[in-house]
């Protein structure tokens, strides 16, 4: 089956984005401090990893850009160019919304207030519940995400706001917004149905819909309202690769060879809708799994990474052009060892292998103009520091209320383990005190029949 052509005539053979994964996790914010312990990020998990078998390169640390605050504007503006010197077209941010309320969103907003760094953006909604995962148990739910219709049409009149950016990538001269699993969704296509009637309310065009395929039942993302899918390594993954045999190294963490997993995707039968590759840098999610049930790619280099990201990159320019899109996992996922950061290991050789991949396939052209210096922050006026002192208050306020939900939540939890407890303890009393009566009937049955046969009451006699 031949792949059809979802760009322009005049765009079939242009160079297509290549949009890196960012995860806006690495500052400190009340929400962990309350679930985790002070000043918990990422970082805290990602420093004090231990290998588990003779080669496991862990802790996977840092490289230029060491252990950065994402709240610091230099941080962004160096990630930002960076990206750009090497021939990333953006960053696809990872956007948290529960019913109104945003987690995480402080280097995004900063980042849209300020206008800089002056680098293209869209957004993935991340659209999971949140458990506690950090303390190695998944069966504990912190953040629940619910869905209504109500929240639909607030969530969509907040991303137009974003849509408005002219920073925001645009696929065929619409926003591009991906959903993470857009099959959670309770009914996606009135969901789609709210969102482009809002669009159209607010002059805005209606939004690319990108869907991940995170399930095993791929299908069509036109049965859900979606203009396209995209895979997301390592999704789908024991369903393409078989695992390296004899590494299951503590009974429950599977490796799998990094150059199977690339050729394991590249050899997907092709589809009769838009899908967009996924290329990973690697895979070790080990910070995360510290109690075991990890999942590594084994043997990652940038030589393998640049193979697999080079046949992507010809295949989307082939078919879609500048329309095309390679997603590329991750620039940041240090806690699940997907990176294109510079580490301490391999400092920046993942990024001049995308440049010189890039480069050779489009010309030298793709890396573009470097991003300009971000300009000095002018004097705060007293109006603004008061306002931002205000919306600091309203987060807190948020946080104190999100943390307070916790809490009772887990009192409920504590409450009703006790009531099953008591109820089980004030049975077994009744139990043994039927046990008792009955024995006390024997006993003073076994009194009458030794008294009518003259045996005197041993008990009485001292």
């Amino acid at each position: 089956m031949s792949l059809p052509s979802f760009g322009s005539q005049n765009d079939v053979g242009g160079s297509p984005h290549v949009l890196a994964f960012y995860l806006p996790q690495f500052h400190q914010v009340p929400q962990n401090d309350a679930w985790h312990g002070p000043a918990f990020t990422e970082w805290s998990v990602v420093a004090k990893t231990k290998p588990l078998f003779p080669g496991h390169r862990q802790p996977d640390l840092p490289g230029e850009l060491g252990f950065y605050d994402l709240r610091v504007p230099e941080t962004r503006y160096r990630q930002a160019r960076l990206a750009k010197e090497h021939g990333i077209t953006g960053f696809l941010y990872y956007h948290y919304w529960f019913g109104g309320q945003r987690m995480l969103e402080r280097p995004l907003d900063e980042v849209l207030a300020s206008g800089q760094p002056d680098f293209p953006f869209a957004l993935c909604w991340a659209n999971e519940s949140w458990y506690r995962r950090w303390q190695s148990t998944s069966d504990e739910m912190l953040v629940e995400q619910e869905y209504s219709e109500a929240d639909d049409i607030e969530h969509m009149r907040w991303l137009i706001q974003c849509f408005k950016d002219p920073r925001y990538i645009r696929i065929s001269g619409r926003p591009l917004l991906a959903v993470y699993r857009a099959q959670l969704l309770p009914d996606p296509n009135r969901t789609v149905e709210l969102w482009r009637r809002e669009c159209a309310a607010a002059g805005e065009e209606a939004p690319w819909l990108v869907m991940f395929e995170t399930t095993e039942n791929v299908s069509s993302p036109s049965r859900f309202g979606f203009d396209a899918s995209a895979e997301f390594v390592p999704h789908l993954l024991s369903t393409l690769v078989e695992p390296l045999r004899n590494t299951r190294v503590d009974g429950s963490t599977v490796l799998y060879d990094y150059d199977d997993v690339a050729a394991g995707y590249l050899g997907r039968p092709a589809v009769e809708w838009q899908r967009y590759p996924c290329v990973a840098t690697g895979w070790d999610n080990t910070p995360r799994r510290q109690a075991g049930e990890a999942t590594m790619l084994h043997n990652c280099t940038p030589e393998g990474y640049g193979r697999w990201l080079r046949v992507a990159a010809e295949r989307q320019a082939s078919t879609s052009g500048r329309d095309g899109i390679v997603f590329v996992n991750a620039w940041n996922e240090w806690g699940e060892g997907a990176h294109l950061e510079p580490d301490a290991f391999w400092g920046r050789a993942y990024l001049e292998t995308t440049r010189g991949v890039l480069q050779d396939l489009f010309g030298p052209s793709v890396t573009g103009e470097p991003v300009p210096e971000p300009e000095p922050l002018a004097p705060r006026s007293a109006e603004d520091l008061y306002h931002d002192l205000y919306q600091q208050y309203v987060t807190l306020q948020r946080s104190r209320s999100g943390t307070l939900s916790y809490s009772d939540r887990r009192l409920r939890e504590l409450r009703n383990h006790y009531e099953v407890l008591l109820a089980e303890s004030r049975r077994e009393a009744r139990e043994i005190a039927d046990l008792n009566q009955d024995f006390a009937e024997q006993l003073a049955f076994q009194a009458r029949k030794l008294k009518d046969l003259g045996v005197p009451d041993v008990a009485a006699v001292d």
